[in-house]
């Protein structure tokens, strides 16, 4: 595992009216199960923000880091569906991928007004410059890129459609296709991140100690 440290964030505007949930009452370390407790969210932030390519564990990983934050968790391609009462597809085919991305943007908006809240972020939705320009301009928010080569990232959701082919993606018919897709985010994850944790080799568990380990 590689990890990058995260960015200095000035955020005192921030610091004094964050409320992080009382944990006096809850142990710091382990529950009597030996399952992990509740962690204590640094004061100055509101909002974890999970970026990375299809297959990166945005969702899985974001629900574990907010069950251990005692956060909410939100998925973005989940919100965008229940404010426009239609799925990812169907929206792509009524309206194609440009009034699609202006959707995406305005429910993306809408779910960093949450305060306490994992939120992860479709494949593409830091292609667009408005979307990267509200996360990086969104006070107390922090995004986390979770990497890993594209082979690991193309055969976890090969694995995932084959449990379950109502989850099967279009777009990686064309592997060739889904491999340039993926360079051409790259840089877009890395560039927007605070911090970047490798998972090629780790279950979500250990992604989720190794981004609290991180400070963040």
């Amino acid at each position: 595992m590689t990890s990058t440290q995260p960015e200095a964030q000035t955020q005192s505007e921030t610091q004094s009216d964050a409320k992080p949930e009382a944990q006096s009452d809850a142990p710091s370390d382990t529950r009597p199960n030996s399952e992990p407790g509740p962690t204590l969210a640094p004061p100055h932030l509101r909002r974890l923000v999970l970026t990375g390519f299809m297959g990166a564990g945005k969702s899985t990983i974001g629900r574990l880091l907010a069950a251990r934050l005692n956060w909410s968790f939100l998925d973005l391609d989940a919100h965008l569906e229940a404010r426009t009462g239609a799925t990812i597809p169907q929206l792509f085919e009524r309206h194609g991928e440009a009034h699609f991305r202006r959707l995406e943007s305005s429910a993306l908006a809408s779910a960093l007004g949450r305060d306490r809240t994992v939120l992860a972020l479709g494949g593409g939705t830091p292609e667009e410059l408005t979307n990267r320009l509200l996360l990086e301009q969104t006070p107390a928010t922090f995004t986390i890129f979770l990497d890993a080569p594209f082979p690991t990232l193309f055969d976890r959701c090969m694995l995932q459609d084959l449990g379950d082919p109502a989850l099967a993606r279009p777009v990686l018919r064309d592997p060739t296709a889904a491999q340039l897709r993926f360079q051409k985010r790259h840089p877009l994850y890395r560039r927007l991140a605070n911090l970047t944790i490798d998972t090629a080799e780790q279950a979500p568990e250990q992604t989720v100690e190794a981004i609290l380990k991180a400070g963040l």
